[in-house]
C-alpha cells in the first residue's frame, strides 16, 4: 500500500465523505455540530506535546488538521467560503505579518516583532480604540486565559501594576470584598466578587509570567494525588473513606501532605 499521502488527497476523501454517496454522518455535520470536537482535538494535542509523546502528537495534529479541512469543506458545500480561501488567507497573512523577512522591515528581535505584529494587526482589524483591542479577544477561550490576555494587552499601554507590593494589596482588598460578600448570603454578588478575586490572582500570574491554566491544572492533579493519598491509607486501615468524617479526612490528609505528596 503506497503511503507516499499528500494533503489534496485528504481533501478529496473529504469532499467524497460529504458526497451524496458518502457517509451519512459526515453529509449531517455543520460547523455548530462539531465545534466542541474540534476543541477537544486541540486539547489532545496539547495534552500529546505535554507529554512529549511524539507518536500521539503526529496522531493528533492529524487529527487537527481533519478538522481545519472538514470545517473547510462545510464551507465550500454551503458555497460560504472553500479550503482555497483559507490557505490564501492564512499564506497572505504570514507574509503580511512578517514584512522584516518577506519586505523591507526591519525586527533585531522577539520583542520588536512581536510589536510590529500587534500595530499589524490593529491595522488589520480596524481598531481604532484600546477597548476594540480588548474587546477583540475570543470570548470562548478558557476565562483564565481570556482573563491573562485581556490583562497583557491593557499593561501594554501602562495599565498595570507596578510592583508586588500593589500586586498583594489588590489581593487582599478583593479577598475582604469576597468575605463581606460571603457573610451577606448574596449569590449573584458573591459571583461577581469571586469574578474579581480571580481576575486579579489571573494578574499576579501574568505578572510574574506564570501560565494561570498551567498552574491550576498542576494544583488539581496535586489535589488527585493527595486524595489518592487519603483513600490508600483509609484502605490500608481497613476504613471506607466515604463513613469518615471530615476531621478525620482532614488527618489524613495532613500525613499525606507531610510526605510532600
Amino acid at each position: 500500500m503506497d503511503m507516499s499521502y499528500t494533503f489534496s488527497q485528504l481533501l478529496d476523501i473529504i469532499k467524497v465523505l460529504r458526497s451524496d454517496n458518502g457517509c451519512p454522518w459526515d453529509r449531517e455535520q455543520t460547523h455548530d455540530s462539531i465545534k466542541n470536537d474540534t476543541l477537544e482535538e486541540v486539547y489532545e494535542l496539547i495534552d500529546a506535546i505535554n507529554n512529549k509523546d511524539d507518536e500521539n502528537i503526529i496522531e493528533e495534529l492529524g487529527d487537527l488538521l481533519l478538522h481545519v479541512v472538514f470545517h473547510s469543506q462545510i464551507g465550500a458545500d454551503e458555497g460560504r467560503f472553500t479550503n482555497e480561501d483559507v490557505l490564501e488567507s492564512i499564506i497572505t497573512k504570514m507574509i503580511r505579518r512578517h514584512p522584516h523577512v518577506f519586505a523591507t522591515e526591519v525586527a533585531n528581535n522577539s520583542d520588536e516583532v512581536l510589536k510590529q505584529w500587534d500595530e499589524i494587526k490593529k491595522v488589520e482589524k480596524n481598531h481604532k480604540t484600546h477597548t476594540q483591542v480588548l474587546r477583540s479577544v475570543p470570548k470562548a477561550m478558557p476565562a483564565l486565559m481570556r482573563a491573562s490576555k485581556v490583562g497583557k494587552k491593557a499593561s501594554k499601554v501602562g495599565f498595570d501594576f507596578e510592583n508586588k507590593k500593589q500586586l498583594i494589596d489588590k489581593l487582599q482588598e478583593e479577598l475582604d470584598e469576597t468575605k463581606k460578600a460571603l457573610k451577606t448570603g448574596d449569590l449573584v454578588h458573591l459571583q461577581e466578587e469571586i469574578g474579581d478575586l480571580l481576575f486579579q490572582i489571573v494578574n499576579i500570574s501574568r505578572f510574574f509570567e506564570i501560565n494561570p491554566e498551567n498552574a491550576l491544572t498542576n494544583a488539581t492533579e496535586k489535589f488527585i494525588n493527595r486524595f489518592e493519598g487519603i483513600e490508600k491509607l483509609t484502605l490500608v486501615d481497613g476504613l471506607n473513606l466515604s463513613d469518615l468524617t471530615l476531621e478525620q479526612m482532614d488527618g489524613y490528609w495532613n500525613i499525606v501532605k507531610q510526605h510532600n505528596v
